[in-house]
């Protein structure tokens, strides 16, 4: 096997990443900002359900989360997701949906109170103040606490492996078993390829939102 055939077979394995890496981004956001209303939620038994979740899901590693998601289900209730893609997706959905939550809350607790006083006073209802006054402040704080979590999902999408889902580590993994290391090692120069385009990306956006001061 040629060095061109590794390669192609490395970017194959790769696109799992960032297949798993997209994904997770784009779902975890969210519903880490709807499991924030949740922790600070003024309802108590919604409020000590998501805590609970958050607790959980901070406290136990991402790799027996990928486990139980995939099995867990099959054992109780006698299904399952269907792929072990599928059932890697939903793993790092909880678990990253989980840390955005604290990040959001951070973010939200360190504005001001006063701010939703003085909204309130120009006749402003909570909501809107919250979406014309705390949210873009809330974003610019939470940038940077964010930009490292991204970082670290870009490289934790390699543990999809332990469950059978073919990304770039595993496939270099079955190279290593004919004896080339060398394609093992090459797997770093993509991680760090990505977390460097991340870098100039997540950089250009805490840019962006220097034009705000407050």
């Amino acid at each position: 096997m040629n060095n061109l055939q590794i390669f192609m077979q490395l970017c194959e394995g790769f696109k799992e990443n960032l297949i798993i890496f997209a994904v997770t981004l784009i779902a975890s956001l969210p519903l880490g900002l709807l499991i924030t209303f949740g922790t600070m939620s003024k309802f108590p038994p919604l409020k000590w359900l998501m805590k609970t979740y958050v607790w959980i899901i901070r406290g136990t590693p991402l790799m027996l989360q990928l486990f139980v998601v995939l099995y867990v289900p099959g054992l109780l209730w006698g299904w399952n997701f269907g792929t072990r893609m599928s059932a890697t997706l939903v793993a790092f959905i909880l678990n990253y949906s989980a840390y955005f939550s604290e990040i959001f809350r951070g973010g939200i607790e360190s504005i001001p109170k006063g701010q939703y006083e003085a909204g309130q006073v120009l006749g402003l209802t909570r909501v809107q103040v919250f979406l014309k006054v705390v949210l873009m402040q809330v974003i610019k704080r939470v940038v940077p606490p964010i930009s490292n979590e991204i970082m670290t999902l870009a490289k934790d999408t390699s543990l999809a492996r332990i469950i059978g889902v073919g990304e770039i580590i595993m496939s270099a993994e079955r190279f290593a078993k004919q004896g080339l290391i060398t394609p093992l090692f090459s797997t770093g120069l993509f991680f760090l390829a990505m977390c460097g385009i991340l870098t100039l990306l997540l950089g250009f956006v805490e840019k962006k939102l220097n034009y705000y001061k407050g």
